[in-house]
């Protein structure tokens, strides 16, 4: 009896104890990092002159580190490629990689540097995060070797992989990731054998991890969220801003609100390749973004998240839109390309009405209310159903609101990025199929909306009150993953990106 009684209480204490040390917010930091790049060559570098080049990124990163643990961040999420940049061949990059253990093996590199060979900066980076009291995420390249008994083991004896590694309070090492979907140029990099679906338990939160082009497919994104139930999602990256659906924070803030969780995207800035923004998201609304083309400077973001985002209703995405009867438009439809794609156009020509396009199996509603119509600006109601095949191979479902480049509908779905139109109102639907969908939100000069639209539970993205500026884009970017293609090589991608070079 007093054995069971003291069990109880010891399990009633550990219970306390661990709700006491969980936190139902945190501080998230990301930092968009001005990377250094090394001098262009072929030719590898000596060690020493590679290790130079990532400690000047180093210093800068820790400068951004030490900030946003003085203003009493938990965790910091730095870019993709952040380290030692970009336009490597397989041969140039292998001075920059080091050998990444499983965390498994309970490392804190900080205390034993030179435990699984010269690690130099695996220990800086655990040293800042044991210095500093902060989770710090980082992007640096791991290599592996092998041989012939490994039948797919590269010519040149090695694996080499695009990694993500977090490092705790303590400086240990928590987690390893190897990046699945290699974009066109990173053949310098080895894609894993499978998917890793990587996560790690924090007392605020649990967290999984992903890079960049990772986030248009499923596997390892969406199996995250799905299967693994994560609270945040971190994401080093190193985006190409694409107009007028794929830049950075206007389709990584509307992932976070289509699965329902935190997500904390970390850009390089490089605005000479169309890189920057970055953004600490929240899934009902973004809680601090950054886009910036006109300076050369990084920039640390700060902002309180829940730890345990609240559950919301699961949407329904087709609800709404397959009870609403398509009117007849005559011969009004027009053809234009987004990204490649063709897709079925109408031109809103009143200040306000009710429209409907379709294309294939999808059929896009639009009820909207214009501040004003005015003569020098055209906006068109899209939609497309297909198989995009430019630089990745992914099935898409997509119907939007936009404004066209000019007053001529040929460049409907050209990229623009200022607008002189308000809107009094928008509500956005379309007869998807599939449960994965996007809301996205842009407003003149590249900024967000947030706390001026919502998703209802019957598939409708409407606004709250009029837009606080003129209007990019309204759109929803559904995503088929079970209709894709076979998976991506290299040499299919590259075939179809050089056709239309």
């Amino acid at each position: 009896m007093i054995m069971s009684q003291l069990l109880n209480y010891v399990a009633v204490l550990f219970f306390c104890v661990s709700r006491a040390s969980s936190l139902d917010t945190f501080i998230a930091a990301v930092y968009e990092h001005a990377v250094i790049l090394p001098n262009a060559t072929l030719v590898p570098v000596s060690p020493e002159e590679a290790l130079a080049v990532m400690n000047r990124n180093l210093d800068l990163l820790e400068g951004a580190v030490t900030s946003a643990s003085k203003q009493g961040a938990h965790i910091i999420v730095t870019p993709e490629d952040g380290i030692y940049g970009f336009n490597f061949t397989r041969e140039s990059i292998y001075p920059y990689l080091e050998d990444i253990p499983d965390p498994q093996v309970n490392w804190i590199p900080c205390n034993n540097p030179d435990r699984f060979g010269h690690t130099p900066v695996q220990q800086r980076l655990s040293c800042l995060a044991k210095d500093n009291s902060i989770y710090i995420v980082a992007n640096i390249g791991d290599k592996k070797s092998c041989n012939a008994s490994d039948p797919q083991c590269p010519p040149d004896g090695r694996y080499q992989y695009n990694t993500d590694v977090v490092f705790d309070t303590k400086g240990k090492l928590v987690a390893r990731y190897h990046k699945q979907n290699l974009f066109l140029n990173e053949d310098q990099f080895n894609a894993p054998k499978e998917p890793e679906v990587v996560t790690f338990n924090t007392t605020f939160g649990k967290f999984g991890i992903f890079t960049c082009f990772d986030i248009l497919f499923h596997d390892p994104a969406v199996t995250l969220v799905r299967d693994s139930r994560v609270d945040t999602i971190l994401f080093p990256t190193a985006w190409m801003n694409v107009l007028p659906h794929l830049s950075a924070i206007e389709f990584h803030s509307a992932w976070a609100m289509g699965m329902r969780v935190n997500f904390l995207a970390s850009n390089l800035h490089y605005p000479l390749k169309k890189m920057t923004g970055s953004g600490i998201y929240a899934p009902d609304s973004p809680r601090a973004f950054h886009y910036d083309m006109k300076t050369e400077e990084g920039k640390l973001l700060l902002a309180q998240l829940d730890s345990h985002p609240h559950p919301t209703p699961v949407v329904n995405w087709t609800s709404y839109a397959s009870g609403v009867e398509a009117h007849s438009v005559g011969n009004q439809e027009f053809t234009g390309i987004i990204f490649f794609d063709e897709f079925t156009f109408l031109e809103l020509k009143e200040i306000g009405g009710n429209y409907t396009v379709c294309q294939r199996d999808l059929c896009c509603h639009l009820s909207y209310k214009m501040s004003e119509k005015r003569s020098d600006e055209v906006y068109a109601l899209g939609a497309f159903d297909g198989l995009h095949t430019v630089e990745g191979s992914y099935y898409l479902q997509i119907c939007t609101l936009l404004k066209c480049k000019t007053t001529d509908l040929h460049t409907c779905g050209d990229s623009v990025e200022t607008a002189s139109t308000r809107f009094e109102m928008f509500s956005l639907s379309g007869t998807f199929g599939t449960q994965y969908v996007f809301p996205e939100v842009l407003l003149s000069e590249i900024q967000l909306a947030p706390g001026e639209f919502q998703v209802s539970n019957d598939g409708r993205l409407f606004s709250l009150k009029p837009t606080s500026g003129p209007v990019l884009t309204v759109t929803l970017f559904g995503r088929l993953y079970e209709k894709d293609s076979a998976p991506n090589t290299l040499s299919d991608l590259t075939t179809q990106a050089l056709r239309y070079l």
